[in-house]
């Protein structure tokens, strides 16, 4: 694919009468910043010789160390497809390099370049399909979100019981407006939960598009005046929102052309020893990689028994109990479903770790074991034992303990994420667990 030149970007922003751009990145927790230029700007922009404060970002540096570039990937620049009063506006989504003009560590997506050349220097490619689940709740008077829903709708249901049609639509149309390749909308299994699921690409592209994905939902979530949200367990006793990632690698092959590593014709359930290889990684590493693919306090509120989210550590060709799960299409579609990420972690670390993960278990040729192709949750504990069957972690603090404990995923974050990472979310915890909650009041106030 030819790539977007800067003079591309700069004809296609004069043809759009674009009035002002804005520059994004993202922060070490997934969160999407930007810097808004007019027009007059996009060139210099281009060029590389934005600054901006990174003391001002969360992760970032301090301040003695703030000036900090934004370097603009060409092939992003998109059109925000909704109506603004002052002209349209594009985006232009940006890597972050330190003063001395070089890629900054403490950038994910920079991160994730890192951990993609790796994998090129074993010959592969990632590809990535993302499956993001979504709650939409009405606002209260004030516009506050709230976790009210009239939208009564269950699995695949149909309008008027599934009232959310209209809306995903909306959303829909806007994300194929920024060019994405959308494959299926539709109602998940909780009240007011949804699904929208778009064409797999590369690893950095999904990564990118993930985060364009969010931003372009809640912002439509708004204009019907409801508030999407990407917590991934706003309510009790319903299920949680994940992000399945469908993992593949790819090769070149005898005739030159992109193969895909995970598939063979005479493997054993029609997998490589590649692909076998890489899902013994991710199982080998699973409780290493939790805390950035389940990055806060309530996602472990999701990975409990009872819902479809895993909890067990184990593959399988047909169930949805284990943690990863191989979808039956063959050929060029064969991928391996990692269950457990939710849609509030940093895409670009989610991916990072995973495929670290999964390039250890090909290095080593590690082996999975044999596929669990019955429904976990129904054996007992002493049965897990003796088919060797862990658990995920059960909450934020046992994760980040796992994370602290496995050199090769720290390796895959690098020093600068890690110790901001793990700073960060020991202080989440600990103010967590120093909270007086409402469930405490409720069942002791009275009684003791």
């Amino acid at each position: 694919m030819t790539k977007v030149t800067k003079d591309v970007v700069l004809q296609r922003a004069e043809t759009l009468g674009v009035k002002f751009i804005k520059l994004q990145f993202s922060d070490v927790f997934g969160t999407t910043k930007n810097v808004a230029l007019p027009v007059s700007q996009l060139e210099k922009a281009l060029d590389g010789e934005i600054m901006f404060d990174g003391s001002s970002i969360e992760g970032f540096v301090r301040i003695e160390e703030s000036d900090m570039y934004l370097k603009p990937d060409f092939d992003t620049f998109s059109l925000i497809p909704w109506q603004s009063e002052n002209g349209p506006v594009a985006r232009l989504i940006c890597d972050v390099y330190g003063s001395n003009n070089k890629p900054f560590p403490g950038c994910p997506r920079v991160n994730l370049k890192r951990i993609i050349k790796e994998a090129e220097a074993m010959g592969f490619t990632m590809n990535v399909g993302p499956e993001a689940e979504f709650f939409l709740f009405e606002r209260d008077q004030e516009g506050r979100p709230t976790t009210n829903t009239r939208d009564h709708g269950g699995y695949f249901d149909l309008s008027p019981i599934d009232m959310g049609d209209e809306v995903r639509r909306s959303m829909v149309v806007a994300l194929e407006g920024m060019g994405f390749d959308i494959e299926a909308s539709h109602h998940e299994c909780g009240e007011g939960q949804h699904e929208i699921d778009f064409k797999y690409a590369n690893a950095l592209a999904t990564a990118d598009n993930i985060v364009t994905f969010k931003f372009v939902v809640r912002k439509i979530a708004m204009e019907y005046g409801l508030h999407a949200t990407f917590m991934p367990k706003p309510v009790f006793g319903k299920p949680g929102s994940g992000l399945h990632i469908n993992q593949s690698l790819f090769k070149k092959g005898k005739n030159g052309k992109e193969v895909n590593a995970f598939y063979d014709e005479n493997g054993k359930y029609k997998l490589s020893q590649t692909a076998l290889s890489y899902i013994a990684g991710l199982l080998a590493h699973a409780r290493g990689f939790c805390a950035i693919t389940n990055p806060l306090v309530n996602s472990y509120k999701r990975l409990v028994p009872g819902y479809e989210a895993p909890v067990y550590i184990a593959w399988s060709e047909k169930n949805r109990s284990p943690l990863v799960r191989i979808p039956a299409r063959r050929g060029v579609g064969t991928r391996a479903e990692l269950r457990n990420p939710d849609p509030a972690c940093n895409p670009y670390l989610a991916l990072a770790v995973t495929l670290k993960a999964g390039l250890d278990g090909v290095k080593r040729k590690l082996d999975p074991g044999a596929p669990e192709n019955v429904n976990i949750y129904h054996m007992t504990r002493e049965e897990r034992l003796q088919r060797g069957i862990r658990s995920l972690p059960t909450n934020l603090s046992e994760a980040l303990d796992e994370l602290e404990a496995d050199d090769l995923i720290k390796s895959a974050l690098g020093e600068h994420i890690y110790d901001r990472f793990m700073e960060a979310k020991r202080i989440e915890w600990d103010d967590y667990r120093t909270k007086v909650h409402q469930w405490e009041l409720d069942n002791y106030l009275a009684t003791y």
